[in-house]
């Protein structure tokens, strides 16, 4: 997977950010209703790519790309999941800290590759469910020109009607399993979660603003 991508952390979610075309393989009206929010994340992301003006001002992007994928991403079940063991033993207030920053760490992310990614085609494998189901893994390739298709799987749940993201997979590993490990380590490395907290929102405002220098 390194040997395909620049920078793996970049490319999580990027399916749902750069998904500009579909393959003639699963027509749209095909699709079901997990794929279909795909879908339609998609469309919205392949107006804005237009616009390359837009994607030089880093502010704007993360602006745009936090209201495109939060409706439609459940982070106040993704924090818990990847803090494990360690959400709770953390206070309300840590929770709430640590919720806030790991989405504004993913968000930077996504906007670093809405950014630096813009020839990709995505295509959606066959989805088998049920009106009953209320979890489903959404299965899809992201194929580039020269290289080989990536797997990227979405975790997704029927919250109060509307299907939502809680992991992705690419090529077989959890986005919640490696952050997961990586705040683990460093909770155990720092001595607590608040310290971990302190250090991610330094890294997610040093992050915005060297983007955001001349």
């Amino acid at each position: 997977m390194k040997n395909r991508l620049k920078h793996p952390l970049s490319f999580v979610f990027l399916a749902l950010l750069l998904g500009l075309s579909f393959s003639t393989e699963v027509l749209a009206e095909a699709l079901q209703a997990p794929q279909q929010i795909i879908q339609v994340v998609s469309s919205k992301v392949q107006q804005k790519l237009k616009d390359k003006a837009f994607t030089k001002n880093f502010l704007e992007v993360t602006k745009f790309v936090n209201s495109v994928i939060n409706p439609h991403t459940d982070f106040d079940k993704i924090a818990p999941l990847v803090l494990g063991k360690h959400w709770k033993d953390a206070t309300t207030e840590e929770q709430a800290r640590f919720t806030h920053e790991f989405q504004t760490l993913i968000v930077r992310t996504y906007s670093r590759a809405f950014i630096e990614y813009t020839d990709w085609t995505l295509r959606f494998m066959p989805l088998e469910m049920t009106n009953e189901d209320t979890k489903v893994i959404v299965k899809t390739e992201i194929l580039q020109p020269g290289l080989q298709p990536v797997e990227v799987s979405y975790r997704m749940f029927s919250k109060n009607g509307e299907w939502k993201v809680y992991d992705i997979m690419i090529e077989g590993v959890s986005l919640v399993t490696n952050y997961r490990s990586t705040f683990s380590n460093e909770i155990q490395t720092k001595g607590s979660l608040s310290a971990v907290i302190d250090g991610l929102v330094k890294r997610n405002a040093d992050a915005l603003s060297a983007r955001d220098t001349p």
